[in-house]
């Protein structure tokens, strides 16, 4: 049973905005914390962007700050992850997961996970 569905994904050039959208089921989305990840090719996945409930709290990893916004409509158990000014290093399957409570960086601590969506930056 898919309970996140990722998409929004693509390829686009250096410079370029992209807007990813995660519809979680209404189980998972209410009064939980959501979060974006990434593994970029040949490492690790990573932290990019988590947001509370309310949406007041935000987080966000360093190399992303300044250029990614998370926000979620609540009325539409959707979170979304804004990319402006893309670089060739964001290139990435994102990933949009859910944990009960606050937000974390750590992968760890999420609870259900989505399937990811391949985003390619081109130089």
């Amino acid at each position: 049973q898919v309970q996140l569905v990722e998409s929004g994904g693509g390829l686009v050039q250096a410079g370029g905005s992209l807007r990813l959208s995660c519809a979680a089921s209404e189980r998972i989305f209410s009064r939980n914390a959501m979060g974006w990840f990434r593994q970029r090719p040949g490492k690790e996945r990573e932290f990019v962007a988590a947001i509370g409930w309310s949406g007041i709290t935000t987080n966000y990893a360093d190399s992303v700050k300044g250029r990614f916004t998370i926000s979620r409509d609540n009325a539409k158990n959707t979170v979304y992850l804004q990319m402006n000014s893309l670089k060739p290093e964001d290139t990435a399957v994102y990933y949009c997961a859910a944990r009960y409570g606050s937000t974390s960086y750590n992968q760890n601590e999420y609870n259900y996970w989505g399937q990811g969506t391949q985003v390619t930056v081109s130089s």
